[in-house]
């Protein structure tokens, strides 16, 4: 599609349509904002499902308004097509999971506001323009409206000393990493002379693989490899989702998450394709050390949510492999990973969340969790499907994700990745065995988890259909391996 030189309101109305879904999230997260103002505290419960209609409805209008071929608009900021579809679909549905998981959570500790329902709601606005960004003033407005409402989300739990920390921490590394992203911007501009995507490929600097060029590139991303989480820019991750109350955390573990992978993808595929020797070997640094670290670290933890953290690390180091592969096999890799990888994360903290003493307590150690399976047998039965999922054991979910990230790294010549990948996986396997022994074989301790009363219906009921989704992967992977077939 030929990028036109000037915005007509012609040319304005026939692009509105491929808005929809961000329209429903900005008009929705404004209805929210007036009515809580409105009707004050007590509707919190009521404004968190409004909140959830309206991110599904936006996921799956995504898809409804999808164009048959991808569609440049805005000037050539902003890009409606198949690959950017699926993500918000993925990302609307997940991130209305979490907010339900939260409900009940954030009643019991007298901390439910109408507040919460409405950040999730424009995060969630920010990662719908992450992943169709076109160029990197797009791409900046997206990450920082997603970023803004996650701080405030990790602290959300203000008379609680371990929140506010969790925010700070999250927030001054946060800012950091957005300075790195906008000198690397800056420096881009200034060698290429533009800030979309197709002309910073088509540039005079990128042919040569200018020096200058590059270091703008590696700027950028190493700021993106911040909000993912990969190491080396991972310091921030344990300490944040611990110290975060933990609907917060299943929150920005899961949904931003996959729009920084689709973000990452599109800089590297649209913006540096022809740098594709220079980032490769950037990307394939993160994600040795990214597998390794959370490969390493996790086996040290007794915190179930640091444990989380760590997995998380080297989750994203798996997606950092489907990238390297290349613009021709990664694509369909990443989405199938990044999907089945936010359903079994989320499943993990529904499980987190559902853990309670006698006294109703939260509790977060793996030693918690001793005799789980002889106190709330569903629950463990549950667990054990999220956890085998996330090991790669077939038939779940899990194991079609990784198959499918060795696959594009075979495929795409990045075969030492896929050695790493499958001894990372190796290694974290015992961690992993270890939660699987302490549930099923440890007798129950002292504070072990209540029964029926500790946890509520849509709490239970939530996890337990993620859980019931990890042997369900066909359709997921049949819908993203079309996706990927197209990515343009």
């Amino acid at each position: 599609m030929t990028t036109p030189v000037s915005m007509t309101p012609a040319l304005l109305a026939q692009q509105v349509p491929f808005i929809v879904p961000e329209l429903i999230l900005a008009l929705g997260a404004m209805a929210i904002v007036m009515a809580g103002a409105f009707m004050g505290k007590r509707s919190a419960r009521v404004l968190t499902w409004a909140s959830v209609v309206v991110l599904v409805a936006a996921g799956f209008t995504a898809v409804l308004t999808m164009p048959q071929e991808p569609q440049v608009l805005f000037l050539g900021s902003y890009v409606a097509d198949l690959f950017g579809a699926y993500a918000k679909l993925v990302i609307g549905c997940v991130a209305a999971a979490a907010l339900l998981l939260a409900v009940d959570y954030l009643e019991e500790r007298n901390i439910d506001r109408p507040e919460y329902p409405v950040l999730a709601v424009l995060a969630t606005l920010g990662m719908f323009i992450m992943v169709s960004a076109k160029d990197l003033i797009t791409l900046y407005m997206g990450l920082e409206l997603q970023s803004l409402a996650l701080y405030v989300l990790a602290a959300y739990a203000r008379d609680d000393a371990k929140s506010s920390e969790a925010g700070l921490k999250y927030f001054v590394l946060g800012a950091l990493s957005s300075g790195l992203l906008l000198y690397g911007c800056s420096l881009v501009y200034g060698f290429t002379g533009s800030v979309r995507f197709e002309e910073i490929a088509a540039s005079k600097a990128v042919a040569d693989g200018h020096v200058g060029l590059v270091f703008g590139m590696v700027f950028i991303l190493c700021g993106l490899a911040f909000k993912i989480s990969a190491a080396p820019f991972h310091m921030w991750t344990p300490d944040v989702y611990e110290g975060s109350p933990t609907p917060s955390t299943a929150f920005f573990a899961t949904a931003p998450k996959v729009a920084a992978a689709i973000l990452f993808a599109r800089v590297c595929y649209d913006a540096f394709g022809p740098l594709l020797e220079d980032w490769r070997q950037i990307i394939s640094i993160m994600a040795v050390l990214s597998m390794g670290v959370g490969a390493l670290f996790a086996l040290q933890q007794t915190n179930i949510k640091r444990l989380l953290a760590y997995s998380s690390i080297a989750n994203m180091g798996y997606a950092l492999v489907a990238i390297a592969s290349g613009p021709e096999h990664g694509p369909q890799a990443l989405l199938v990973f990044v999907s089945i990888y936010a359903i079994t994360s989320l499943g993990m903290f529904g499980i987190v969340l559902s853990m309670r003493d006698a006294d109703g307590r939260a509790l977060e150690n793996i030693a918690d969790l001793a005799g789980l399976s002889k106190t709330r047998p569903l629950m463990a039965l549950a667990m054990t499907m999220l956890v085998f999922s996330v090991m790669g054991i077939p038939p779940l979910a899990g194991f079609f994700g990784k198959f499918e990230v060795v696959s594009a790294a075979v495929a795409g010549g990045v075969l030492p990745l896929a050695i790493v990948l499958v001894i990372a996986s190796v290694v974290s396997a015992f961690y992993y065995l270890r939660l699987m022994k302490t549930v099923w074989f440890d007798a129950p301790s002292a504070t072990v988890i209540g029964g029926g009363n500790s946890t509520t219906v849509t709490l239970t009921g939530v996890t337990l259909v993620l859980a019931a989704l990890t042997p369900l992967v066909g359709l997921l992977a049949a819908v993203a391996a079309v996706a990927g077939s197209v990515f343009q």
